[in-house]
């Protein structure tokens, strides 16, 4: 049965998400003391993180983005990211110093479950571990949550690494729509079908930022999507 480890500060927030763990199957548990949430979280031994960024502190040191790089300087548990903090920055932010997943309150707890599922079941592959992919000169960094080429580099969100990752993990052949939304949402019935096509959009302009062809990422028409 997975561990669940949950840093959350407030306490009905808290007990939500504890008791709905709970119901689906695991275990569960909460940080009381934030000074310390990075060492209590990695004595836990969890096999995954709920990690909040706004947190309690008597000198305002502590934050999620400081205890997410305090965890991965000697661990690879995997970490998703649950707040309120719906901008950009802050999701990059998150990803680059390891996180694994980001997602916004107030979040559907199907949609919660689905993807704590999604990244459990990811870190369990036997592949689970291989920290990057490159394809005609691009390189993803799945640790740092990176793309480089031609000696330029640029940080990715986390949806865009996930379209990136399946993409690249098997070149020159088409994937589906509905297989890209499965993956980033573990139903293609949470969403609008425009989402992906937004988010796709979005990693294209991302890529172009460094100077990848603007047909590395292309489009089947009626089918999905290949590099």
């Amino acid at each position: 049965m997975a561990l669940i480890y949950i840093v959350e500060d407030d306490n009905a927030m808290r007990s939500e998400l504890a008791k709905l763990l709970m119901l689906e199957g695991y275990d569960t548990r909460v940080c009381t003391d934030f000074e310390q949430a990075a060492s209590d979280a990695l004595a836990a031994h969890p096999d995954c993180i709920l990690l909040d960024l706004n947190l309690p502190s008597e000198d305002g040191s502590v934050s999620g983005h400081a205890i997410c790089r305090e965890i991965r300087k000697s661990s690879d548990t995997p970490i998703i990211v649950l707040t309120s903090m719906t901008d950009e920055f802050n999701e990059v932010l998150a990803m680059k110093l390891g996180a694994h997943d980001y997602i916004t309150k107030p979040y559907r707890p199907a949609v919660l479950i689905a993807r704590i599922e999604a990244l459990l079941k990811r870190q369990a592959a036997p592949d689970a571990h291989r920290s990057t992919l490159t394809h005609a000169g691009v390189t993803l960094d799945l640790r740092s949550s990176s793309v480089s080429f031609d000696g330029k580099s640029v940080v990715v969100t986390r949806n865009e690494q996930q379209i990136l990752a399946l993409l690249m993990s098997c070149p020159g052949t088409v994937v589906s729509r509905s297989d890209l939304m499965c993956d980033l949402w573990e139903s293609d019935a949470f969403i609008d079908d425009n989402t992906l096509t937004v988010n796709v959009n979005r990693l294209r302009s991302t890529l172009a930022s460094i100077g990848v062809p603007p047909d590395f990422v292309q489009t089947r028409r009626g089918q999905g999507y290949v590099v």
